[in-house]
């Protein structure tokens, strides 16, 4: 399971079709709250696919939930982003448990140099 939030002083609402937290299942869920996460930073496809120095056209692909994105890419285009992932059990409720899968938006990422590093 694929739990998706992001820190209490960020939650906002995004878009009609975007959620701000919730279970991701499909990839189409995850590419249109990554995009709406984006565009809450008001980032471009070219400027957030420059920053993680990735094609604009694989960001894109991504954003519109292609099932063949690559996991490597996928996942520094989150961390660019800001957003972590971290995984838990299904029938799990238990947020603390290391096993746990979140999207959450961090203090670090676009524009903080010490994300760079990470």
């Amino acid at each position: 399971m694929l739990v998706v939030s992001y820190g209490t002083n960020s939650v906002r609402p995004m878009s009609e079709n975007s959620k701000p937290h919730g279970t991701i299942k499909t990839t189409e869920e995850l590419g249109r709250l990554v995009r709406g996460h984006r565009k809450s930073k008001h980032l471009t496809l070219e400027s957030a696919s420059g920053l993680a120095n990735l094609s604009v056209r694989f960001l894109s692909e991504f954003e519109r939930g292609k099932d063949t994105a690559e996991i490597g890419k996928v996942l520094k285009a989150l961390n660019t982003l800001g957003l972590d992932v971290i995984v838990r059990p299904r029938n799990s409720v238990d947020a603390s448990s290391p096993a746990n899968l979140h999207l959450e938006s961090t203090a670090e990422g676009i524009g903080d140099p010490k994300a760079a590093d990470q």
